[in-house]
């Protein structure tokens, strides 16, 4: 008897939360939010079938600022 009131308790506390409308940005995704995990997702959909290829290009051109002049 005593989860049934706790559960009708959070019923009622979540309905009214729900009416009352509070914040309208509340429960949305910030924008920065949304850009880092994008970014993250490209960054890895671009490393992941070119890593070699960026190993390479990266260690030739470290090597050549190194050997140079």
């Amino acid at each position: 008897m005593r989860a049934w009131a706790w559960l009708l308790a959070l019923t009622a506390a979540l309905a009214a939360r729900l009416r009352s409308g509070g914040d309208p940005e509340r429960g949305d995704v910030p924008g920065w939010v949304m850009i880092t995990v994008m970014t993250a997702a490209l960054v890895l959909a671009i490393l992941v079938p070119f890593r070699e290829a960026i190993v390479a290009a990266v260690q030739n051109a470290l090597a050549s600022v190194t050997a140079g002049g």
